[in-house]
């Protein structure tokens, strides 16, 4: 993935690359083994819709969370715990803790219904996440770069949520709160004001 700054340069885009599903040292497939991508019709919602997902949002549940650094939902978790003011519950069956706190064998399982379900899950079990989070009465389903399941999507909607895809969260954060360029990463927006957090 390559990002273009403002002087014209290709530069690595890190940030995209580090909240991307299976992103770590040995999670490149060839492009040989990359199977073909379905045609989206589904349209998501538009950056300001999106910034009021997070500004209403108080609790976050990272579904396939992992306790393993070069993880991509390790570093968002990493990022939402020190960064962000949300509760950050971790759902995953096969682990006890992650950064110090406990994590929860499934959404029905934790102690508060999540305002926006983070998914870092492979595409075939979205739809079942999606049915999960609609259960919960969760109020987003947000699925990570690299996820896209136009049949998760219809589930959620059908029951009342609100969804993005193939998005991170964290990158979606930094963005909308000023943090992408404490890290040095372009950014695409122009201003002489910090904007302010109310």
């Amino acid at each position: 993935m390559n990002a273009i700054n403002p002087a014209g340069s290709s530069a690595p885009n890190l940030a995209a690359a580090s909240c991307e599903i299976g992103a770590g040292p040995a999670a490149a497939p060839s492009p040989a083994a990359s199977p073909e991508k379905p045609v989206r019709t589904w349209q998501g919602p538009t950056a300001p819709e999106r910034l009021g997902m997070l500004r209403r949002a108080k609790s976050i549940a990272i579904v396939g969370a992992s306790n393993n650094p070069a993880r991509a939902s390790y570093f968002v978790a990493t990022y939402l715990l020190s960064s962000a003011p949300y509760d950050v519950y971790f759902v995953n069956p096969r682990a006890e803790e992650i950064l110090g706190h406990k994590v929860y064998a499934s959404l029905a399982d934790l102690p508060v219904v999540p305002d926006i379900v983070d998914v870092f899950r492979r595409d075939e079990d979205l739809p079942e996440v999606a049915r999960e989070a609609v259960e919960i009465g969760a109020k987003t389903l947000w699925l990570q770069l690299g996820s896209w399941s136009e049949e998760a999507a219809a589930i959620a909607e059908a029951g009342g949520l609100d969804v993005v895809m193939d998005r991170c969260v964290k990158i979606e954060h930094a963005r909308f709160h000023g943090g992408l360029h404490l890290a040095g990463f372009v950014t695409g927006v122009i201003s002489s004001k910090r904007q302010t957090v109310a």
